[in-house]
């Protein structure tokens, strides 16, 4: 967890308009950073490479552009699907929910707003967490085997978008929900807005990637209502850093 001692969060309640939200997951709707820990451990151990200078890199980026540089014999799907889709199995107990993301996601389904989760993971992974841990489901999601260039470009985030329904022109209607640069890099350069979760990095790093707000965690996110007629939903921003 990053050292957030001394930094304020008490920016005014805020209240904005979008038409879709795009989740990124480990970080921001959930913590699976032990879990992923003995992932790169084992695969460490594997290819001989310490996995301490893996992880130093290795967060919000794709499983196989990270091997791909370590070990390209094994940046391929086949590997990385079985590998990844085996954490939730086998550590599923390491992993914790953001706080305030179960009740956002929760409010979201019962309204139908639309929402997509856009991950550097897996689909075996991040669909072995919202089972594991009981999650909402979204009726899409966006993983790292359906892009060809995975965060900081913003392939994952247009297509989560395009998913959605969302028009090129309706950019501003969209809403990314991030922790890591890469990814906050990756929605601004899809041209969203970016709520950046103080969860994983500092708020200097964030800053840094351009979020449009800051927050502790998703407690600082709420649906405050949502017109089916137009499309749109309210969001509030209780709490934040406003780095606009």
């Amino acid at each position: 967890m990053p050292d957030l001692t001394g930094l304020s969060f008490s920016a005014p309640e805020e209240m904005h308009t979008f038409s879709a939200l795009l989740f990124d997951m480990d970080g921001t709707i959930i913590d699976s950073t032990s879990a992923i820990e003995k992932y790169w451990h084992g695969i460490g151990a594997e290819i001989g490479v310490d996995p301490v200078t893996i992880l130093e890199t290795s967060h919000g980026r794709r499983s196989i552009d990270t091997l791909a540089i370590l070990c390209p014999k094994l940046a391929n799907w086949d590997y990385i699907c079985r590998a990844e889709g085996a954490v939730p199995k086998e550590h599923g107990g390491d992993a914790v929910e953001i706080p305030g993301a179960r009740a956002l996601l929760d409010a979201l389904n019962a309204s139908s707003v639309p929402w997509a989760i856009v991950t550097s993971g897996t689909r075996p992974l991040v669909q072995g967490w919202i089972d594991v841990l009981s999650l909402s489901q979204p009726k899409h999601l966006i993983t790292a085997e359906q892009v060809e260039r995975g965060k900081p470009d913003p392939a994952a985030y247009l297509l989560g978008a395009k998913r959605l329904g969302m028009s090129p022109s309706a950019k501003s209607e969209v809403l990314v929900l991030e922790d890591a640069p890469s990814g906050i890099r990756s929605g601004k350069a899809a041209g969203f807005h970016v709520v950046a979760l103080a969860t994983s990095h500092s708020v200097a790093q964030l800053q840094e990637a351009g979020a449009d707000w800051i927050v502790r965690d998703m407690r600082s996110v709420e649906l405050a209502g949502w017109d089916a007629q137009t499309g749109q939903a309210r969001i509030r921003f209780r709490d934040a850093l406003l780095v606009r």
